[in-house]
C-alpha cells in the first residue's frame, strides 16, 4: 500500500506541513522523509529549538525547510488574508494572536498554497487541528461536515471504517424558523460516500454497509432509522456506489449470514467499507479490529475538506507520523 503511494509521490512532489517541528517523533519522520526524498517536509517553530532538538535525537534534517511564526517576513499579509477568511469573526489582534501558534499558521500555509498538506495532533488535540481547518481551508463545496475515516490492514486486506474520530452523532440541522436545512441521514450519507473515496485512495474497491444492529427492518428504535434513511440518501448522491443496508456486522462481512438476512444484497457479506451510526460505535468497532483481529490502523484521515489535513494521536511514534504524512500527502 505505502510502496503505491510512495510512487505517486515520486511522480508528483508535495510539500507537507508539520505544526510541532521541535517534537522528537515529528523530527524523526522528518528525517526519515528527506532521505526518502519522495515527499518534502516543513517544520514549523523556532530555528534554534528545532536544529537543538534534532541535534540531540540525532536527526538529519539539514536542508529542510523551518518557518518560525514569529520572524515570518510575511505575517503582515498572512493576518489580513485570515482577517478576510473569517469575515468579521475575529480581529486582526486576534488573527495575529492565532497565527503564532503552529496549528493556525501551518493550516495557512495551506490555505496561501505554499504547502499541499498538512500533519498535526502530536501535541496539539484533535480540536486544534480540526478548528482552524474549518476555519480557513474549509469544508469543500457540497459537504456539510468534515468526517474520518480509519484504513485498517491485515497482510494482503484492507477495510474502511467511518467515522470512528470527529462527529459525535448526527442531528438535524435546523434554521432560525426550525426548518431542517441539513438532515441528519444527509449528513450520514455523506460520511459514506466520503469514506468510499477515501477507500479507493488506499486500492479499496468500496462496498459499503451501513451498519446497526437491525438488518433490513429486523430491529426498531435507536438509530436504526437514521441507519435506513442515510442508505437512501447515499444512494441518490453516488448510485455507482456498491452501498447497502441498513445491516448488522455480521451481515455485512458474512457471506452466509448476510445472504440469509439480506438476500439479494451485492453488499452483503462482503462488504469492506463500513459505516457507523455514531462514534462511540465506531470507535470501539476499529480498537475491537485493531486489537483483537490484528489489524493496523491508519488514521484518522479527515475527510470534507478542501485540502488534506490530519490529525495525529498525541501517543503517536515516529514511525506513524511517517506513514500519517505519506498518507496525507497522496490524498492531494
Amino acid at each position: 500500500m505505502f510502496h503505491a503511494m510512495i510512487e505517486t509521490l515520486k511522480a508528483n512532489p508535495r510539500k507537507i506541513v508539520f505544526t510541532e517541528g521541535p517534537d522528537a517523533r515529528i523530527l524523526e519522520a522528518a528525517a526519515r522523509l528527506k532521505q526518502g526524498g519522495f515527499l518534502t517536509p516543513i517544520l514549523i517553530g523556532n530555528v534554534d529549538e528545532v536544529n537543538a532538538a534534532a541535534a540531540k535525537g540525532g536527526f538529519d534534517i539539514q536542508g529542510l525547510e523551518i518557518i518560525d511564526p514569529a520572524t515570518y517576513p510575511e505575517m503582515d499579509a498572512m493576518v489580513d488574508k485570515m482577517v478576510e477568511l473569517r469575515k468579521g469573526k475575529m480581529s486582526a489582534e486576534d488573527c495575529r494572536k492565532a497565527l503564532a501558534k503552529g496549528n493556525y499558521f501551518g493550516t495557512m500555509l495551506v490555505k496561501l498554497g505554499y504547502a499541499d498538506a498538512l500533519l498535526g495532533g502530536a501535541t496539539y488535540s484533535t480540536a486544534d487541528t480540526v478548528r482552524p481547518a474549518l476555519q480557513l481551508v474549509k469544508t469543500k463545496k457540497g459537504a456539510h461536515l468534515v468526517s474520518s475515516c480509519f484504513i485498517l490492514v491485515r497482510g494482503e486486506e484492507k477495510l474502511a471504517m467511518g467515522d470512528c474520530a470527529i462527529n459525535i452523532d448526527y442531528q438535524d440541522t435546523v434554521d432560525k424558523d426550525g426548518n431542517v436545512v441539513v438532515s441528519a441521514a444527509q449528513k450520514l450519507a455523506e460520511v459514506a460516500v466520503e469514506t468510499a473515496k477515501t477507500a479507493k485512495v488506499f486500492g479499496i474497491d468500496p462496498k459499503v454497509a451501513m451498519l446497526s444492529f437491525s438488518t433490513k427492518g429486523s430491529g426498531k428504535g435507536g438509530t436504526v432509522s437514521l441507519s435506513q434513511q442515510a442508505t437512501a440518501v447515499a444512494k441518490e448522491l453516488a448510485p455507482e456506489l456498491a452501498l447497502d443496508g441498513e445491516m448488522q456486522f455480521d451481515a455485512a462481512v458474512s457471506p452466509v449470514v448476510g445472504q440469509l438476512k439480506f438476500p439479494g444484497s451485492s453488499v452483503a457479506g462482503y462488504a469492506n467499507t463500513f459505516i457507523f451510526p455514531c462514534i462511540e460505535a465506531g470507535n470501539i468497532g476499529y480498537k475491537i479490529a485493531q486489537r483483537l483481529g490484528g489489524y493496523e490502523a491508519y488514521g484518522p484521515i479527515l475527510q470534507g475538506l478542501n485540502a488534506p489535513i490530519n490529525d495525529l494521536s498525541r501517543g503517536c511514534n515516529a514511525d506513524e507520523v511517517y506513514k500519517m504524512a505519506i498518507i496525507t500527502a497522496a490524498l492531494v
